[in-house]
C-alpha cells in the first residue's frame, strides 16, 4: 500500500503555500517603525500620489534582497488578485510612477474656491423636479374610493361600540352606495375583470349587522340571505349562525333550529370550537321549546366532547325538568369536576424578598386576563350554587337531605370554600320555611369556624333575634360578628338597629354611618340613617340620605313616601304633591297615599283634584270614615244633598252606634226638600236613641210645620230630656266641686276662663250658623225666619273642630258649620 503513497519532493511547489502571506503594504503594526511613511507625516512627501502595489513591491525587492526576490519569482499573489501595471516602465526596469497620479482628481493649484464637482454635475444645472401623481387615471380613482368605503367601515363598527347604533346604520348604508358606485365604475373600465370580493362581502356583513343593532330583523335577514346565497363567497355558509340568532330573538324557535343546523353542516370537523358553539345554541332554544330530550342530547354531546359549567349547569336543568334524581347527581358531579384552566392562585401571592416579582405582580393582578380568570371562577361557583339551590330539595326524601349529599360533594371537590357557603343557604331555606330553630342551629355550627363564614352566621343569627324582638341576643351577634369581621356592614346595620330599638339614636347614627364608610353602597345603612335624622328632627340630612338613595334604587315606593313625607314636613308643598305624584305612579292602589295627596290639593283649593283623590282612596278603602266624612261634606258644599246621603248611610253602618251619622242622614232629607223621609229618619233615631235631645227638637219642628198630633208629645219628651241632662251635669259638677275642693286660686281663675272660652265659642258657632243658613238652597225658605238663639245642650253633628279631619278642620266658617242650622232654640218650642 505504501508503493501507491505519492510523496511530494522538495523541488515540488507546495500545493498549500502562499495561504499564510500577505501584501505587507496592509501591515500597519510596524508604522512607527516604517521611515518611509514617517517622511510622508511630516514633509509634503505625504501629498505625493499613493505608490502602486508594483512599485512597492520593487522597492521591498530592493531592501529585502533574494527573500523578497524569491517570492516574486513564485509568482505568489495576494488574496486580493494580481493588479495590472499603469505605470511606464524605467530604463533600469523598474515601474515608474502611474500616469493616473499626475493630477489629483477635482484639485488644481489655480481653482481653489471652486465648488467640488468630480461629476461635471454643474453645468447641467439644477435637477428637475419629481413627478407629481396623476390622480386624474381611472386606477388611482378606484383606489381612493376603495379608501373612502374602508374609512366609512372603520366609522360605523367604531359608532357600534360607542353604542349610536343609529349612527352606525348610516355610516354602514353610505359605504353600501360607495361600494356599489366603485362596482360600477370597475365594470366600465376593466369589463368586470378586477372584482374586489373582500370588500363588497365587508360591506353588506356590517350592514347587516348595523341592522341588527338596530332592530331592524327583516332587513338584516335580507341582507345575510344575500351573502348566503352568492356562491363567490367562501365560508359565507356559516352566517347561517347570525340568522339563527335573529329567529331566536324573534322566538321564532323551529327556524332557529333550522338555520343553526344548516350552519353546523357548512362547518367542518376541523373547527372543533365552533362546532360546539352552534350545538350549545341548538340545546338552549330546545329548551326554550320544551323539548329536553333532544336539548339533553345536545348537551351530552358537548360534555363529551369539551365540557364547561355553563352546559353542564343546561344539563342538569334539563334532567330536573325531567324529574331524573339519578342523573341530576351525576350532572352535578360532571359540574364540579369541570376543569376552568384556571393558574393557581399562589401565583399572585406578593413575594418578601423578590421586589421585581411584587412589581410583576403589581401589574398582572388587575389585567384583563387576571379579570377573565375572576369572571370564570364567580360564573363557575355561582351556577354551583343554584345548581344545589335547585336539585337539593329533588334529590333527596327533604332538602336538608339534598343539602348535605351537596355538600359532601363539594367537600370532596376542587371547590371546598364553597361547602360553608351551601350550608349558609341551608339555613337561610329554614328561613324561607319559617323553620326558624332549624335555621339557628345550623348557624351556630359556624362560631367556631374561620373568621368570614363565623361573621356571615352571626349576621343572620342577630337578624334572626331582632325580628323575634330579643333584642339582646340580636345585640350579642351583632357584636360577635363585629369582632369577627369589624368591616361587615351588616352587621354594623345590625347593631344600629339594636341602639335604635333601645332609644340611643346617637349612637345607632354613628353605626348606620361607619357601615357607610365601609360600604358606600349598602342601602339598608342609608335607609335608616335617614330614618334616624328625620326622628332627631334633621330633615335637611334626612332628605339628602333619600336621596340618594333614590339614586341608588329607583322607584322604590318607600324611598319614595320618605321624600313626599319629608318635603310635606318641611312645607315644600309643590315639591310634596310631585313626589307624592310619582309614588302614586308605583303604588296606585295606596288609599293612605291617595286621601293624603287629596289633603294637599285641598289645601291649595283645588276641590276638583282633591275629590278625585279622595273618592279613589274611598273606593279602594270605603271603610275610612275620615274620607267618607270628607265626601260627604264636599257633595254638602257642591250643593248635592242627595249624593251625601250615600256616604253618611255607610258611615253609620260602619259606626252604627253613633248618633251623628243618623242626624246627617236626616238633615240631608231636610235639606233637600223631602220631610217626609226626614220625619221618618227622625222617628228611627229617637227609637234607638230616645234621649237624644237634637232629634227631640227636630222632631218637634217638623212635627209643628206639618201640623201632625205628635209635636206636643215630642214637646214633653224634649222637656224631660232637658231636665235629665241638667240633672246630670248637677251631680256631674257637684262631684267635681267636691274633688276639686282643695284646689287654689289659680284653680278657680282657670275655671272662669274656660267657661268664658265657651260662651266665646258659642257666639262663634252662632255667627257661624248665621252664615251657613243665609246660603242654603230656598228648599230651606221655611227655617230662615228662626230666631237665632242657641241652646247651650246643642251638639254639632259633626263633633268639634279640633276632632275632625285635618281637610274638614281647614275649611271655610260656612263648610264647618254646613248643619248649623240645626241649632234651635227654646224659643221654638210650641207654648
Amino acid at each position: 500500500m505504501m508503493e501507491q503513497v505519492h510523496l511530494a519532493g522538495e523541488d515540488e511547489d507546495e500545493l498549500y503555500s502562499g495561504y499564510n502571506d500577505y501584501n505587507p503594504l496592509f501591515d500597519t503594526e510596524n508604522l512607527q517603525q516604517d521611515e518611509g511613511f514617517q517622511n510622508a507625516v511630516k514633509t509634503s512627501h505625504g501629498r505625493r500620489p499613493p505608490m502602486t502595489a508594483t512599485r512597492q513591491f520593487a522597492i521591498q525587492r530592493g531592501q529585502m534582497g533574494t527573500t523578497a526576490g524569491a517570492r516574486l519569482k513564485t509568482g505568489l499573489v495576494s488574496s486580493m488578485g494580481a493588479r495590472p501595471v499603469t505605470g511606464i516602465a524605467a530604463a533600469d526596469g523598474s515601474v515608474a510612477r502611474p500616469m493616473t497620479a499626475v493630477k489629483a482628481a477635482g484639485y488644481s493649484s489655480t481653482g481653489r474656491g471652486q465648488q467640488f464637482d468630480p461629476m461635471n454635475q454643474a453645468s447641467k444645472g439644477p435637477a428637475p423636479p419629481l413627478e407629481t401623481k396623476n390622480e386624474d387615471t381611472p386606477e388611482e380613482k378606484i383606489k381612493n374610493l376603495e379608501k373612502k368605503v374602508n374609512g366609512l367601515i372603520e366609522e360605523s363598527c367604531l359608532a357600534n361600540s360607542r353604542g349610536e347604533f343609529s349612527l352606525a346604520l348610516e355610516k354602514a348604508k353610505e359605504a353600501g352606495r360607495k361600494e356599489r358606485m366603485l362596482g360600477r365604475q370597475r365594470d366600465e373600465l376593466f369589463n368586470g375583470e378586477q372584482v374586489n370580493l373582500d370588500q363588497t362581502y365587508s360591506v353588506l356583513f356590517n350592514v347587516a349587522n348595523q341592522y341588527e343593532a338596530n332592530e331592524m330583523y327583516q332587513e338584516a335577514l335580507n341582507t345575510y340571505q344575500v351573502i348566503v346565497k352568492n356562491k363567490m363567497f367562501s365560508h359565507a355558509g356559516r352566517l347561517r349562525v347570525n340568522i339563527g340568532n335573529i329567529y331566536f330573538k324573534q322566538r321564532n324557535f323551529p327556524k332557529a333550529v333550522k338555520y343553526y343546523r344548516m350552519a353546523l353542516d357548512q362547518v367542518p370537523n376541523t373547527h372543533k370550537e365552533m362546532r360546539i358553539k352552534i350545538m350549545k345554541n341548538i340545546g338552549i332554544v330546545f329548551v326554550k321549546m320544551g323539548q329536553y330530550s333532544d336539548a339533553i342530547t345536545s348537551f351530552e354531546h358537548i360534555m363529551s366532547e369539551k365540557p364547561d359549567y355553563e352546559t353542564a349547569f343546561n344539563l342538569l336543568l334539563c334532567y330536573y325538568a325531567t324529574g331524573d334524581r339519578d342523573k341530576m347527581k351525576k350532572t352535578f358531579q360532571q359540574l364540579l369536576g369541570v376543569d376552568l384552566n384556571l393558574d393557581d392562585e399562589d401565583k399572585y401571592l406578593p413575594h418578601p424578598d423578590d421586589k421585581h416579582a411584587n412589581l410583576v405582580l403589581e401589574v398582572i393582578k388587575n389585567d384583563a386576563l387576571r379579570e377573565k380568570e375572576k369572571e370564570a371562577k364567580e360564573g363557575m361557583e355561582r351556577c354551583l350554587m343554584a345548581a344545589a339551590k335547585l336539585i337539593a330539595p329533588a334529590i333527596e326524601q327533604s332538602f336538608s337531605a339534598g343539602y348535605d349529599w351537596c355538600v359532601d360533594c363539594v367537600k370532596q371537590s376542587a371547590f371546598t370554600d364553597l361547602a360553608n357557603d351551601l350550608e349558609i343557604n341551608k339555613a337561610i331555606m329554614y328561613l324561607k320555611q319559617k323553620e326558624f330553630s332549624q335555621a339557628v342551629e345550623v348557624l351556630k355550627t359556624f362560631e367556631k369556624k374561620d373568621s368570614k363564614c363565623a361573621s356571615v352566621a352571626a349576621t343572620n343569627l342577630s337578624f334572626i333575634y331582632f325580628l323575634q324582638s330579643e333584642y339582646q341576643l340580636a345585640e350579642k351577634y351583632a357584636e360577635v360578628a363585629m369582632t369577627a369581621d369589624r368591616y361587615n356592614p351588616a352587621a354594623l346595620v345590625n347593631k344600629g338597629n339594636c341602639l335604635f330599638v333601645q332609644g340611643e339614636l346617637e349612637k345607632c347614627r354613628d353605626y348606620y354611618q361607619e357601615a357607610l364608610r365601609t360600604e358606600a353602597s349598602c342601602t339598608e345603612a342609608l335607609y335608616n340613617l335617614g330614618l334616624v335624622n328625620k326622628k332627631l328632627g334633621h330633615l335637611e340630612a334626612s332628605l339628602d340620605c333619600f336621596l340618594k338613595l333614590h339614586a341608588i334604587l329607583r322607584n322604590n315606593a318607600e324611598v319614595l313616601f320618605q321624600i313626599a313625607s319629608l318635603y310635606d314636613m318641611l312645607e315644600d308643598t309643590p315639591q310634596a304633591t310631585e313626589w307624592f305624584t310619582q309614588l302614586i305612579s308605583i303604588v296606585p292602589t295606596d288609599p293612605a297615599i291617595l286621601s293624603r295627596l287629596g289633603e294637599l290639593f285641598d289645601n291649595e283649593g283645588d276641590k276638583s283634584q282633591a275629590y278625585q283623590y279622595h273618592y279613589e282612596s274611598f273606593r279602594y278603602f270605603p271603610s275610612n270614615i275620615e274620607i267618607i266624612e270628607w265626601l260627604g261634606a264636599y257633595f254638602i258644599d257642591s250643593q248635592f244633598v242627595e249624593k251625601a246621603i250615600h256616604y253618611f248611610e255607610r258611615a253609620a253602618v260602619i259606626q252604627p252606634n253613633q248618633v251623628k251619622w243618623q242626624l246627617m242622614i236626616a238633615s240631608c232629607h231636610r235639606r233637600s226638600g223631602n220631610y217626609q223621609q226626614a220625619l221618618e229618619t227622625y222617628k228611627r233615631i229617637h227609637k234607638k236613641f230616645p234621649d237624644n235631645i237634637e232629634c227631640l227638637k227636630f222632631l218637634v219642628r217638623l212635627c209643628s210645620d206639618l201640623g201632625l198630633k205628635e209635636a206636643q208629645e215630642y214637646a214633653t219628651k224634649l222637656k224631660k230630656a232637658e231636665k235629665a241632662k241638667e240633672l246630670r251635669e248637677q251631680r256631674a259638677s257637684s262631684g267635681t266641686r267636691r274633688t276639686g275642693s282643695g284646689r287654689s286660686a289659680r284653680g278657680g281663675s282657670a275655671d272662669s276662663g274656660h267657661g268664658s272660652r265657651q260662651s266665646s265659642a258659642r257666639s262663634g258657632s252662632a255667627r257661624r250658623s248665621g252664615k251657613t243658613r243665609a246660603s242654603l238652597p230656598e228648599a230651606n225658605g221655611p227655617y230662615e225666619v228662626e230666631s237665632q238663639n242657641v241652646d247651650a245642650s246643642y251638639v254639632d253633628p259633626l263633633g268639634p273642630s279640633t276632632e275632625r279631619p285635618k281637610t274638614a278642620a281647614r275649611r271655610r266658617d260656612q263648610t264647618e258649620d254646613e248643619f248649623g242650622d240645626e241649632e234651635l232654640g227654646d224659643d221654638l218650642l210650641p207654648e
